[in-house]
């Protein structure tokens, strides 16, 4: 090994004792091996004081330090890592060494990194006046404080020179953690520090004369704060839950419980192993599972016969999971967290009947479920090797029965969904299978349990007649004389084996023009028929009936007539508008185009004839012009006085024979000016061409 205190002798020589390691830093090459109880150097630590109670501990466990100082391996190790600390305290003090292991390509460079060597003549000179090792300090130190930890040097003597140290953890945030002797270089920490909360601290050394100004320096000094163990292992990502399916093979994963070290994840105090400290319940075996301590996996360990979900006092295990820091030594600390293991369950039971044969009645023409097949499955509830799925096989051919699933009890629920018959069939019996919704493991296979046998007796009820057909349509005129015969029904009783009579009688005529016979079923007319009517709907008139056996009680059956009314030419055509209004001064003299409306049918409606009855007098006072099949135009020969007028008009409809209706349009001619219309005068005359003429010749009859 080699050091580089030994340059410092020449420049400390004369200077009081320190207390402390003589020599903090060591590098050392790295063996192939180191062997056990193998020398590796020795440590020099003076407390100036007679070393009283001097205790050495060792930052990795497989070596340690004697009481004289010697660093020997505890075992055979051919990977130390890249440093050791060494701690060491007495009554009086307590200092930290360092030992780098480095390779041979490493010896050269990093000894120049420590002692910043030139020149060729042999003899080594500091390239800086100011030396400041690196200090090690362990955390969660006890009081009293400020407690002296390192020791910057300088070579240089000079007169009111002084130390001043500064950054992070000195003049910054946190202040105040460190401070430096101005005179003679001993630094001291103030308090307890945490290596989780800060682990290094990068400070600057520097040397100033008594005003202020720098003379040498600045120098980096880096404080470590070494790992002590004073975090728990914690388990942060519960709860912890993990499934495994029954049967599973030995060896089978689980799940994975991971806890968390705060401690220094490079050292042993966050160097974690797991243990079971506990399992509930502890049947069918204590020890169900296992854990990988270093991994934290969770295996099963039993045989699959035992890992049977259907015989377990419960199908969910809890296990209370230790992590210990310190690779599970007893020294280490512990946290424990609950890791909840549920057996799934696999479909290895198949639902079986409990019992082969059921029994049900239900009475003829009802629908609805009729009995509740129950089965009983051993796999886990409300899961799909538990919920049944039943088919019926066999004696449905008629699809009069169906069967469902009742997810609350998983029992299957028989319906009849065709009304049954009892003159066809009074006994049905069915064959009914039961699967689960999720396929039976290999090796497993459905039974003679998993089909039953479910025998139905249809009780029989009086039926109400049926019409045939139902409905019934016919096709009559309309205005066919009262009396009539519409259609004769036919209503029978489906009692075949019963004996009974059947009545009629109505049971909904709307406009009151139908009548029935009540022993043999024939419907005549006691109205006349009217397609127009408001009860016709698209020429069709509906009226219901009623056949009642002699049952006790009496059953009925409801028959439909629909009556197809075909049209007759009985209704005359009507015209619109029947007022028009005109200026007396107009100068277009269209007065209005009329509309003619029939409610036949066609033929028996448009094309209309418009024609005005014969005008007398010396001369024409308006003329009407067809404008189409439905539509004329009336236009004024000449401007009128103000005053009502009646112009008779006759249309004519197509039908055969045709039918006429003679009417009047009247007009009214009103005053106009500034666009308004004053019609007042003209209601009050009322003048009449018709009454005009025949006074005219009576006073002519008068004067002969």
């Amino acid at each position: 090994f080699f050091s580089p205190q030994v340059l410092l002798l020449a420049c400390a020589e004369d200077l009081e004792c320190v207390p402390g390691f003589q020599q903090k830093v060591f590098y050392i090459e790295k063996p192939f091996e180191f062997t056990e109880y193998q020398l590796v150097l020795n440590l020099k630590f003076d407390d100036c004081k007679g070393n009283n109670k001097l205790n050495f501990q060792v930052s990795n466990p497989d070596f340690m330090v004697d009481s004289d100082g010697s660093l020997v391996a505890l075992k055979n190790i051919s990977e130390a890592g890249r440093a050791l600390f060494v701690h060491a305290q007495s009554e009086h003090a307590e200092d930290m060494a360092e030992i780098f292991i480095v390779g041979t390509n490493e010896k050269q460079g990093a000894l120049k990194e420590i002692l910043k060597l030139e020149g060729t003549s042999g003899i080594p000179r500091q390239k800086r006046a100011i030396l400041a090792t690196p200090i090690l300090i362990p955390e969660n130190q006890r009081p009293p404080f400020p407690r002296l930890v390192g020791k910057v040097i300088r070579s240089e003597v000079t007169e009111g020179a002084k130390f001043r140290l500064s950054g992070k953890g000195v003049d910054q945030d946190p202040k105040g953690i460190f401070r430096i002797n101005e005179i003679t270089g001993d630094v001291s920490v103030t308090r307890t520090l945490d290596r989780e909360a800060i682990a290094n601290y990068e400070l600057e050394v520097e040397v100033t004369d008594l005003s202020g100004k720098t003379i040498d320096g600045p120098v980096r000094l880096d404080i470590s704060v070494i790992d002590q163990n004073d975090n728990r292992p914690m388990f942060k990502e519960g709860p912890y839950i993990g499934h495994v399916m029954e049967g599973s093979a030995t060896g089978t994963t689980v799940m994975r419980m991971t806890a968390f070290d705060a401690d220094d994840a490079s050292t042993d105090n966050a160097l974690l192993r797991y243990n079971i400290l506990k399992q509930t319940p502890t049947k069918p075996s204590p020890n169900m599972f296992y854990i990988d301590p270093e991994k934290g996996d969770i295996v099963t360990v039993v045989s699959p016969v035992l890992l049977d979900r259907e015989t377990m006092e419960s199908p969910k295990y809890e296990l209370v999971i230790e992590a210990k820091d310190m690779g599970g030594l007893d020294v280490g600390l512990t946290g424990t967290a609950t890791a909840t293991i549920l057996i799934d369950d696999k479909n290895d039971h198949p639902p079986e009947f409990t019992k082969k044969e059921f029994q049900a009645t239900v009475k003829e023409g009802v629908t609805g479920v009729i009995v509740n097949l129950t089965v009983g499955d051993r796999d886990d509830p409300v899961t799909g090797a538990w919920r049944a799925v039943y088919t019926i096989i066999n004696g449905n051919p008629g699809q009069s029965f169906e069967i469902h699933t009742n997810p609350q009890t998983n029992e299957g629920m028989l319906s009849v969904v065709k009304p049954l018959d009892y003159e066809i069939s009074a006994f049905h019996t069915l064959l009914i299978k039961v699967e689960n919704e999720d396929p039976l493991i290999p090796d497993i296979a459905y039974g003679p349990s998993s089909t039953a046998t479910v025998q139905i007796t249809v009780e029989d009820v009086n039926e109400g007649p049926v019409f045939h057909p139902n409905p019934m349509t016919v096709t009559k005129q309309e205005n066919i004389p009262i009396g009539s015969v519409v259609l004769t029904v036919n209503a029978t009783d489906p009692d075949t084996l019963q004996h009974q009579t059947i009545r009629y009688s109505v049971s909904k005529d709307p406009a009151g023009w139908l009548e029935i016979s009540p022993t043999n079923g024939t419907i005549g007319t006691t109205a006349v028929l009217d397609r127009e009517s408001p009860f016709v709907q698209d020429n069709v008139y509906t009226a219901l009936f009623l056949a009642i056996d002699s049952g006790n009680p009496p059953a009925t059956g409801t028959g439909t007539l629909h009556i197809t009314l075909e049209d007759v030419n009985d209704n005359v055509p009507s015209l619109y508008p029947t007022l028009a209004k005109v200026c007396d001064d107009a100068k277009d003299l269209r007065v209005v185009v009329l509309g003619a409306s029939d409610k036949d049918l066609h033929p028996n409606t448009d094309p209309f004839k418009f024609e005005l009855s014969k005008q007398s007098g010396p001369e024409k006072l308006w003329r009407i012009n067809k404008l189409n099949s439905t539509h004329a135009q009336v236009t004024l020969l000449q401007n009128l006085k103000k005053a009502n007028y009646n112009i008779p008009i006759s249309v004519t409809d197509s039908g055969k024979p045709p039918l006429t209706n003679n009417t009047e349009l009247k007009l009214q001619v009103c005053t106009c000016k500034k666009s308004k219309m004053d019609c007042s005068a003209s209601d009050a005359l009322h003048i009449s061409l018709t009454l005009v003429l025949l006074s005219l010749l009576s006073l002519f009859c008068k004067s002969l």
